[in-house]
């Protein structure tokens, strides 16, 4: 089979390399054009980009996949089959006509579960204990399509987006090698999935990240999360400014939503919530780095009583 690969971030470059190293004939590796990144601003190529290269795949990169000139550009490849894999662009009906054995995806959930472009960090806002991956067959809706394999995977009581994002990319890798045997063999079924399940959200912006002081500590422990590393959970201190929170857990305890309950240099902070409190073991204040919250809390310090994220209620 002639293969183009579609994908972007890091979480795509596993599916990319099995097939490579299944010995699939990949023809191209299409991504999003290469971004300003760092303070520089300076144009940077995507993970699936930097990983085509090294491997002697040759790139092509649409700003709109769905262009008539990207269009003729892919229908020119003369592709068996696309594969899919976070690519960040929906691909109209006269892309998905091109290949005769149509277009394989690699979703980070379980369908219907988690549709659409955020679901790793969703499962864990939402905290959820089980996630896992699936392959299906793409048609003209966002994540709709007939089901081809699942895998679920348990999610770790302390994983974050960043960390389940990587071993979801390598189930992923593996389910996509799987479906690709058992497709050239014939034996792959298709499953409609069950719309009345399905269950979609949106793509994360950064006020996903900010913390409501009135949800519970188990609630903002989860969102917590669920933005690490983007775009991470934040707060307003009394004095101005976003604090960023990247660990912490729920606690016993009550106050006022927001409320500092304790902070110092032996214990680090605990804030109360509209249920429980709060512990937070690891911050980052403005034009800071990431730091724990008792060394941050030994050179900056916080009352109790002092109100976070007032301007929130």
């Amino acid at each position: 089979m002639r293969i183009v690969f579609m994908g972007t971030p890091a979480f795509a470059v596993p599916s990319l390399l099995a097939l490579l190293d299944g010995g699939h004939d990949v023809v191209s590796a299409v991504t999003q054009p290469d971004r300003p990144s760092g303070r520089g601003n300076k144009l940077t190529a995507c993970p699936v980009k930097a990983a085509a290269v090294l491997r002697g795949v040759p790139v092509l990169q649409f700003e709109r996949v769905r262009r008539r000139e990207s269009v003729a550009a892919l229908r020119a490849l003369s592709p068996d089959l696309f594969v899919t894999a976070a690519f960040g662009q929906i691909l109209s009906e006269s892309v998905l006509a091109i290949p005769p054995l149509g277009t394989v995806n690699v979703h980070a959930s379980l369908l219907p579960a988690y549709r659409g472009p955020a679901p790793i960090n969703w499962c864990l806002i939402e905290g959820a204990a089980m996630t896992g991956v699936t392959t299906m067959m793409t048609d003209a809706g966002i994540d709709t399509g007939d089901i081809l394999l699942r895998r679920e995977i348990a999610i770790e009581p302390a994983e974050t987006a960043g960390s389940l994002t990587e071993r979801l990319a390598l189930a992923g890798a593996d389910l996509l090698a799987e479906t690709l045997e058992k497709l050239a063999r014939g034996s792959l079924s298709r499953v409609p999935q069950d719309h009345a399940k399905a269950t979609r959200h949106p793509m994360l912006a950064k006020e996903h990240g900010r913390i409501d002081w009135t949800r519970s500590a188990v609630n903002i422990a989860n969102l917590v999360r669920g933005v690490d590393p983007w775009p991470g959970a934040w707060t307003t201190l009394p004095a101005g400014g976003a604090l960023k929170v990247w660990r912490a857990s729920a606690r016993e305890g009550h106050g006022a939503p927001g409320e500092v309950m304790y902070a110092d240099g032996k214990r680090g902070m605990a804030v109360a919530c509209g249920e429980g409190l709060l512990a937070i073991t690891e911050l980052q204040a403005p034009g800071a780095r990431r730091m724990a919250a008792a060394d941050y809390l030994r050179g900056h310090p916080m009352r109790a009583g002092d109100m976070l994220g007032v301007e929130a209620h």
